[in-house]
């Protein structure tokens, strides 16, 4: 995982953080400026986000201090993985619940599955048989941390839409 993919990793967190700042004087979402009073899933996003953003960073810092050499071919696969199902992804969520539009579902849903088909691929292919018990927890703890987020997302926006 190169800088481009440290990078991607992090974008998603990093713009969550940003739009719950500049929600801060939006009345439609008071709890901004009361986390307390903040629907549950959010706290779920946000805590199983920073697990998988984690697991993601010891992954990328694992790969430097043990000297893997990742190829090109599989760089430019996990790359994709996170470009792919992180910021547009990230997008189609954000705009799903500031506004309500439940025909996002299905855009989201789809995109979801091409960014699961793209991860496994990624792990098929280069990590199966390289990849020893440690690095294969950390892959896990990522998407099992991004699946936990994508489900309370998913009640959060069409079980319990914030937006009117």
């Amino acid at each position: 995982m190169g800088a481009a993919s440290l990078a991607a990793l992090f974008a998603p967190g990093a713009a969550f953080a940003v739009l719950l700042a500049a929600l801060a004087d939006d009345p439609r979402f008071p709890w901004v400026r009361a986390p307390l009073a903040a629907p549950w899933e959010l706290f779920v996003i946000a805590a199983s986000g920073l697990v998988a953003t984690a697991a993601g960073a010891l992954d990328w810092r694992f790969h430097r201090l043990a000297g893997v050499v990742i190829a090109r071919a599989e760089q430019r696969a996990e790359l994709l993985a996170l470009t792919v199902g992180g910021v547009p992804l990230f997008a189609i969520m954000a705009t799903a619940t500031a506004t309500g539009a439940r025909w996002l579902l299905l855009p989201a849903v789809a995109q979801t599955a091409f960014t699961t088909y793209l991860i496994a691929y990624d792990e098929l292919r280069f990590h199966r048989r390289r990849c020893g018990a440690y690095e294969t927890v950390l892959h896990r703890v990522l998407v099992l941390g991004q699946l936990a987020a994508l489900l309370a997302w998913m009640h959060l926006a069409f079980v319990r839409p914030l937006a009117p």
